[in-house]
């Protein structure tokens, strides 16, 4: 059980709303709601949450809309998309956007209690799984024209600073303090999301993400390479 966090359910089904925050408070959280897209984004923009409980399906601006407006302002905070769309298409959207977690519904409630403290867990400091001994432990890590800064948690690339969501750059401080090893998705799933199981997709969209932001060329990669049949290893 994780300590008492702020969540913020943006959710216009009165019923669903009222059921997540009644139980968010049971489990000793703080649950606010917002009922529509340009709601969530004003209030998103004016409160520190811990994490965001976050429909598709919204009045006046959808989900994806909402989390595309709070990753372009810099809010990393930790988003949990909900949606009875289970097309792939709004998973991987969703994703791209910078969504931690994706749930479709209807959902089991302790299934999703469980996946909220999973994600905040991962936004703190417990580490979800026993890594393997790093290749290197240095606080600043360089390679092409990029620059990690562990403690300060800041990447930077020519000279440019880079915005990653929480779990983009956990997955990228654990790729490059074991170069040259090869992960599967199975096992970078443990050990960067703390899951024992889930979907291989989420981990091909994160480092999608990351050859995005930091290759010369995505299409292309030359640090983020994937090993067919094996996963997927960093060459500095």
């Amino acid at each position: 059980m994780t300590s008492p966090r702020d969540i913020l359910i943006v959710e216009d089904d009165e019923a669903i709303a009222t059921g997540l925050s009644l139980n968010l408070r049971l489990a000793g959280h703080t649950a606010t709601v917002a009922r529509d897209g340009e709601e969530a984004i004003n209030v998103i923009g004016e409160r520190d949450f811990d994490l965001v409980l976050l429909d598709l399906n919204l009045p006046r601006k959808n989900g994806l809309e909402v989390l595309a407006a709070t990753r372009e302002a810099d809010n990393l905070v930790p988003v949990i998309v909900l949606s009875a769309r289970d097309g792939e298409f709004d998973k991987v959207a969703a994703l791209r956007l910078g969504a931690d977690d994706y749930v479709t519904k209807p959902f089991a409630l302790a299934e999703l209690l469980a996946r909220i403290d999973a994600v905040l867990r991962r936004a703190g400091t417990t580490t979800p799984a026993p890594e393997p001994p790093p290749t290197t432990t240095t606080d600043v890590i360089r390679f092409a024209d990029i620059v990690i800064d562990a403690a300060q948690r800041t990447v930077v690339r020519g000279g440019q600073p880079v915005k990653l969501t929480h779990l983009e750059f956990e997955l990228l401080l654990f790729l490059a303090r074991h170069p040259h090893h090869v992960f599967s998705r199975g096992r970078l799933l443990t050990l960067v999301w703390g899951q024992t199981a889930g979907s291989a997709r989420t981990v091909d969209n994160f480092v999608g993400q990351l050859r995005k932001r930091l290759e010369i060329d995505p299409e292309r990669p030359c640090h983020f390479v994937t090993v067919r049949g094996s996963g997927y290893r960093f060459d500095p």
